[in-house]
C-alpha cells in the first residue's frame, strides 16, 4: 500500500509538522487576482513555501493550479493518498473531506481541542472567558506555577503592563530588530508578483525587502533577538504607542509562529527560562505567556467551537458601512488624525502594527464608524502578514467590533481621544484636540465615541458595563450637535 502524501500549508512549515515521508506544498498564484492581499504577505508566504521545499529536497514537491482543489486533484492527491495535519480553516476542512483525505490531529498549539471541549462543556457562550481558560492551561502545564500556585501570587500581571511611553521620548531606544537577508528565492518570488501586478492583480500596500522570517533558522534568530533585546521591556510598554517607534518592545513573533516555523510552547519555555534564570522580569514573561498559551490557543479553539458561520452571521451592532477604499489601498493623504494616519501608513509600508494600534486605533475607528464586521475581518486577515483565517474572526468580530454581542468581549472596545492621548505621543502633533467634541478641531475619536454610543444605545442598554457611559451620554447637552457633526464627517 502506498503511503499518503502530506499536504503542508504555508502555516505548517516547521519541523513539528513533519514526520518524514513525502510532502506536497501548493502554490496558487491566481488567488492574488481574486482578492487583494498585502504585497509583503504574499511575498512572505510564497518565499516560506519555496524555502521549505528547498530544505526538504527530494522529499517535497510544489504543485500549482488555479485553486487548491484543482492543484491537488491534478497531482492525484485524493482519497487515501492525501493526508493533512488537521485543517487551518473551515474551507480547508471541507476541501480535505470532499477529497476523501485523512486529517490528523492539529499541531502548532499548546492545548488539544479535547482539552478546550472539556473545559467548555456545560458553559454558555458568555462563560467562555479567556482568563479562566488561561488559568486552566497554566495549571495543566505547570508553566509559571509553584506548589500549585501561580508564581508571584497571581495569574496575570496585566495591571503592571500599562505604562505610558516615557515622557518626551521619540522611541524606547531599543536596537533595530533582526532582519533577514533576501536570497535567490526571494528574487524569484518578487519577479512572479511583479508579473501578477503588471497583469492586473491588486495588492494592498507596497513591496519592500522581506522583514520577517521565512525559514526555521531565521525564526530562531528572530526569537534570540527578541529575548536578548526586547523581552525585558515588553511588559511595561505593552499598551504604549509612539509615532517614531512602530515596533516598541513587541515580539513580532506572531508572524513565524503563524507560519508554523516556531512552536508557541518553545517560545514560552524560552522566556520562562529567562525569568527563572533571573534575566527577565515576571510581568514581561507572564504577559507573553498569557498571549501565547492563553489568548492564542483560546482564539484557535473558539474558531472551531463557534462554527463556520460565526463571521458572517454576527452583526449585533448592525454595522453596515463598507471598509473604505483608502484602507484597501492605504492612502494617508486623506486621513488627518495623526494616530489613524500613522497606523494606516504602517500597514501600507510593512503589513504589520502592534496590537494596540490594531485594537484602539484601527479597530476603535471602525467600531465607531460602523464598518461591516465581516468585511473588516477580511481586511485584517489580508492586510496583515500574520493574519490567518482562524485568528481574525474572534479578534475582529468579537473583541474589536463586539459584533457577536458579548461572546468574546464583555463590552465594546470603544474609547475617546483621551485614551490615545494618555498612551501615545500622537495628539501633540495632531490638528485635532482630544478634549474637544465639537468644532473644526474636535477629535474624531472623542466625538466619534459619543456618536457611536448614540447609535448603538438601544442594543447595548442591557450591558451593565455600559451603564455609566450611557448615563454620561444622556447628560450630554450637545448630544444632537455631536451626532450631526459626526454623520457629516467623511473621513479623518
Amino acid at each position: 500500500m502506498t503511503s499518503p502524501t502530506r499536504w503542508l500549508t504555508s502555516e505548517q512549515l516547521g519541523p513539528h509538522f513533519d514526520d518524514g515521508g513525502e510532502i506536497v506544498l501548493v502554490e496558487v498564484l491566481e488567488q492574488y487576482r481574486r482578492r487583494p492581499v498585502h504585497r509583503q504577505k504574499a511575498h512572505l508566504h510564497l518565499s516560506a513555501v519555496r524555502h521549505r521545499a528547498r530544505e526538504l529536497a527530494d522529499r517535497a514537491r510544489i504543485v500549482t493550479g488555479p485553486t487548491h482543489r484543482e492543484a491537488l486533484v491534478e497531482a492525484g492527491l485524493t482519497g487515501d493518498r492525501l493526508e493533512t495535519v488537521g485543517a487551518i480553516s473551515w474551507g480547508m476542512r471541507r476541501l480535505v473531506e470532499d477529497l476523501g483525505g485523512t486529517m490528523l490531529e492539529p499541531r502548532g498549539f499548546v492545548t488539544e481541542r479535547a482539552t478546550f471541549d472539556d473545559w467548555a462543556a456545560g458553559k454558555n457562550a458568555s462563560q467562555l472567558i479567556m482568563d479562566r481558560f488561561y488559568r486552566e492551561v497554566r495549571e495543566r502545564t505547570g508553566l509559571l506555577m509553584e506548589g500549585g500556585q501561580p508564581v508571584g501570587g497571581q495569574f496575570s500581571f496585566d495591571a503592571d503592563n500599562r505604562e505610558r511611553p516615557p515622557k518626551g521620548a521619540v522611541s524606547l531606544g531599543l536596537p533595530d530588530p533582526w532582519r533577514p537577508v533576501e536570497d535567490d528565492i526571494d528574487a524569484a518570488v518578487r519577479d512572479d508578483l511583479d508579473r501578477l501586478a503588471a497583469s492586473g492583480a491588486r495588492f494592498i500596500g507596497v513591496d519592500a525587502p522581506r522583514r520577517f522570517a521565512a525559514t526555521r533558522e531565521e525564526a530562531l534568530a528572530a526569537l534570540d533577538d527578541f529575548v536578548e533585546s526586547r523581552l525585558n521591556d515588553f511588559g511595561p510598554y505593552e499598551d504604549a504607542m509612539l509615532r517614531g517607534d512602530a515596533i516598541m518592545a513587541h515580539t513580532r513573533l506572531s508572524v513565524p509562529i503563524n507560519l508554523g516555523l516556531l512552536h508557541p510552547l518553545e517560545v514560552v519555555e524560552r522566556v520562562v527560562a529567562e525569568y527563572e534564570a533571573g534575566r527577565a522580569p515576571l510581568n514581561s514573561v507572564e504577559g507573553l505567556v498569557r498571549q501565547l498559551i492563553g489568548w492564542r490557543d483560546w482564539v484557535w479553539h473558539l474558531y472551531w467551537h463557534l462554527g463556520p458561520d460565526y463571521t458572517t452571521s454576527n452583526n449585533f451592532l448592525d454595522a453596515r458601512t463598507p471598509v473604505p477604499e483608502d484602507w484597501w489601498r492605504p492612502d494617508t493623504s486623506t486621513v488627518a488624525a495623526a494616530c489613524l494616519s500613522d497606523a494606516l501608513d504602517q500597514v501600507a509600508q510593512t503589513g504589520w502594527t502592534h496590537h494596540i494600534l490594531r485594537l484602539m486605533v484601527l479597530g476603535n475607528h471602525a467600531l465607531q464608524r460602523g464598518y461591516d464586521p465581516a468585511e473588516l475581518t477580511a481586511w485584517f486577515r489580508d492586510a496583515f502578514v500574520d493574519g490567518t483565517a482562524w485568528v481574525m474572526p474572534a479578534n475582529v468580530v468579537g473583541m474589536s467590533q463586539f459584533a457577536d454581542g458579548g461572546v468574546v468581549a464583555t463590552k465594546p472596545y470603544a474609547s475617546g481621544g483621551a485614551y490615545i492621548q494618555k498612551m501615545s505621543d500622537y495628539c501633540g502633533s495632531c490638528r485635532f484636540d482630544p478634549k474637544k467634541r465639537l468644532g473644526e478641531d474636535a477629535c474624531p475619536f472623542t466625538a466619534g465615541y459619543w456618536a457611536f454610543l448614540d447609535r448603538v444605545e438601544p442594543r447595548i442598554r442591557g450591558n451593565h458595563r455600559m451603564a455609566q457611559p450611557l448615563a454620561g451620554l444622556r447628560r450630554l447637552a450637545d448630544r444632537e450637535q455631536v451626532v450631526a457633526q459626526e454623520r457629516a464627517r467623511d473621513a479623518y
